[in-house]
């Protein structure tokens, strides 16, 4: 199926490609939702180009990375599309929906909600793996079977469990500061509780962690990318554990680079610092 209403926000000129914002009817989450799209050179001459998503955190936007990240320049000499949802469903009506500041239900979390009141719109797995990843390939005319998904904090969970749950749809994955273990962290317990219920047993279905431990064989042979700054406040408030992360991979031999960066916090000045390093990871296996 194509887009439903489909409409061009803005586009701009950036290292001889564009960056554009588009608003659309979104059928999974049944509320108009927004994303960003930059389209490299190559894409603009014709060529198929690989897709790479990127999955923001907490009170990010589909303009955040955009912005923040300084992304296009890399993208543009690799030939790379980048593709920035929105965060979560806006506009629902639901009481405390936007309640994104500490962590509440409200906050996307790349899953599709089971409990009211969340279940109505809360399917941001659904959207984007059902919706906006092959429309956006179909509509602009990029390869489907050459797509790459990475993100930050809530979305570098995001990208971490969506590359695992849907191993044949990515070939490349990789994560800034990543909620690694929600199960076993408050910020996880909180949202999934309000999404998924009091049943803990369908919490690890949603864990990057724990889906790894169950692998029976590396699902990314060609290896994880993480980095993790170690000033970073909520890796000392035991929010992030990446070493349960790095524990499943060892388990199961999943290659995993775990790059310990210090003096850098959770910011997008740490994202921006190494995002050079993550474009060219996707890129060498997105071209393989």
């Amino acid at each position: 199926m194509a887009f439903e209403r489909l409409e061009l926000i803005s586009a701009h000129a950036s290292f001889g490609g564009e960056q554009r914002f588009y608003h659309h009817a979104s059928r999974e989450i049944g509320l108009p939702m927004r994303f960003g799209l930059y389209l490299p050179p190559q894409a603009l001459a014709g060529q198929t180009v690989p897709l790479l998503t990127w999955l923001a955190g907490l009170t990010c936007t589909e303009e955040t990375f955009a912005i923040k990240a300084g992304a296009q320049r890399v993208a543009a000499e690799l030939g790379l599309a980048l593709l920035t949802p929105d965060t979560s469903p806006r506009g629902a009506g639901v009481s405390g929906e936007a309640d994104h500041w500490d962590f509440g239900v409200g906050a996307g979390f790349y899953l599709d909600a089971t409990q009211a009141p969340w279940a109505g719109h809360w399917c941001m797995e659904s959207y984007l793996l059902q919706e906006l990843l092959p429309e956006v390939q179909a509509a602009f005319g990029l390869a489907a079977d050459r797509q790459g998904v990475f993100g930050h904090s809530m979305g570098g969970h995001g990208a971490l469990t969506l590359a695992l749950r849907h191993p044949g749809v990515f070939t490349s994955v990789s994560a800034f500061a990543p909620i690694c273990a929600p199960s076993r962290c408050p910020w996880g317990h909180k949202a999934f509780t309000g999404y998924l219920g009091q049943d803990e047993s369908t919490w690890a279905a949603h864990d990057a962690s724990a889906l790894m431990a169950t692998r029976a064989r590396p699902p990314y042979p060609q290896g994880i990318l993480v980095d993790q700054g170690l000033a970073d406040k909520f890796l000392a408030d035991g929010q992030l554990l990446p070493e349960a992360f790095e524990a499943a991979c060892v388990a199961v031999g999943q290659p995993l680079t775990l790059r310990r960066q210090p003096g850098y916090d959770h910011g997008y000045y740490f994202v921006a610092s190494f995002i050079e390093d993550h474009l060219r990871h996707h890129a060498a296996r997105l071209r393989a």
